[in-house]
């Protein structure tokens, strides 16, 4: 019925073009129903295509957004000097030493620098009574917990006479307790813990923050600088110096600041290479941003693979519709219907099975996105971008693999069509 309907509109003097659209939406969607099963294997590749897409863009968007966050917390104003290789004569000499002296030299003499605190780390045996655990003890000065934005959750920070004083008390991560007897970390507070041998006295512990990548300050002991290199690791040198600049707008001035008070702390003459590395969170940002983009484009490129195979299902499917339809085809011809009213038909069916293909792959990739963060705990974020762009390209694979057949049909004549067995 629905044939005929369409044959009548293209017939019918004046008909207008709506009415025809309308008309071969409706055999298109009347075909799909009328052959269920041919249809919805042919839009597998389409549904699975568009699923994939869906479901790696979510992976590849959530692992961004989680790091954005996570370098977030450290702090947007925040710089990190490493020591970087040392020179004489031409040639390397390893690699340089930052000291405590050198975060003093910092702290002197700032304009656009507004806190400096050195950190000296290294693993050492931690004991609470019969409970012991390998862990990361980070010296350094108390103003490190407010330039990486860490928060109190119970107990208190050491102070500045603390630190100079070489004071053996510490400030656990908030996930320390557990490795130590499966005990919480607030549970500690006013303890006594041995680190390394030496006995300490617990005062505070650390909100919760997060893993940073390779570390994790949930599981670190945090303990005065001078404690850590005098009475604990032996060492005057410091991993790097965390620089807080006044502002966000006056990081490239506290750089300049920076190199300029180290040059001078290590006698480096002008035009000599720098012995140290100066990096900030927003270069680091940048860098990891640009990395998860390119292996989300690269996912997404994978699961594009499928979408275009499913395309040339569709466009094979659409051939076998065109010679099974052609006196169909012939009998719209001899009622009036043009080469264009023809080809406009054949196109709107394959866009229409894309695009229902679209809207399943759709639902696929979303339940599958979901069950990702619920099952296997990643995390993943689906963008509104991301779906209109997964379905506008489902769209596309439907005319651009519909041409051809659609090509096909209108090109043949009435009468061949007709006589067509």
């Amino acid at each position: 019925m629905a044939v005929v309907a369409v044959v009548a509109a293209v017939a019918a003097p004046g008909g207008n073009a709506a009415m025809i659209i309308f008309e071969i939406l409706w055999v298109a969607l009347d075909a799909i129903v009328a052959n269920k099963l041919r249809s919805l294997l042919t839009m597998l590749g389409v549904v699975i295509g568009i699923a994939a897409v869906i479901t790696m863009v979510a992976l590849g968007e959530g692992a961004q957004r989680s790091v954005e966050a996570r370098l977030k917390t450290l702090g947007a104003n925040v710089l990190t000097v490493r020591p970087g290789q040392s020179f004489a004569g031409g040639l390397g000499r390893g690699q340089a030493a930052l000291t405590a002296e050198d975060a003093e030299a910092l702290r002197e003499a700032p304009q656009y620098i507004q806190a400096v605190s050195p950190e000296l780390e290294g693993r050492v045996q931690i004991e609470n009574g019969a409970s012991n655990a390998n862990m990361s003890i980070v010296g350094v000065w108390p103003t490190y917990f407010s330039v990486n934005n860490y928060q109190l959750s119970d107990g208190r920070l050491f102070t500045e006479a603390e630190e100079r004083g070489r004071r053996r008390i510490a400030v656990l991560g908030a996930l320390v307790g557990s490795q130590l007897g499966g005990v919480s970390s607030e549970s500690l507070v006013g303890k006594t813990i041995r680190i390394g041998g030496v006995p300490f006295e617990v005062i505070g512990v650390l909100t919760e923050k997060g893993s940073q990548g390779f570390s994790n300050p949930d599981e670190s002991l945090y303990i005065p600088l001078a404690t850590a290199q005098f009475r604990v690791m032996g060492s005057d040198r410091v991993r790097s110096i965390a620089v807080q600049a006044t502002s966000e707008d006056t990081m490239d001035d506290a750089m300049v600041e920076i190199d300029q008070v180290l040059r001078r702390q290590h006698r480096l003459r002008p035009g000599q290479d720098a012995d140290f590395n100066i990096r900030d969170q927003a270069s680091l940002l940048s860098t990891v941003q640009e990395t998860t983009q390119t292996f989300t484009l690269l996912l997404a490129g994978i699961a594009a693979i499928s979408l275009l195979v499913g395309g040339i299902g569709i466009m094979n499917i659409m051939l076998v519709s065109v010679t099974e339809r052609t006196r169909e085809i012939g009998l719209r011809k001899a009622l009036g219907a043009r080469p264009n009213d023809i080809m406009l038909q054949f196109l709107i069916e394959s866009l229409v099975l894309c695009l229902v293909g679209g809207g399943l792959g759709l639902l696929l990739g979303l339940g599958g996105s979901y069950a990702l963060q619920q099952l296997a705990g990643w995390q993943t974020a689906v963008a509104p971008e991301s779906v209109v762009l997964a379905f506008v390209f489902s769209g596309g694979v439907g005319v651009f693999f519909g041409i051809w057949p659609a090509r096909r049909a209108a090109s043949l004549t009435p009468i061949e069509s007709l006589r067509y067995e």
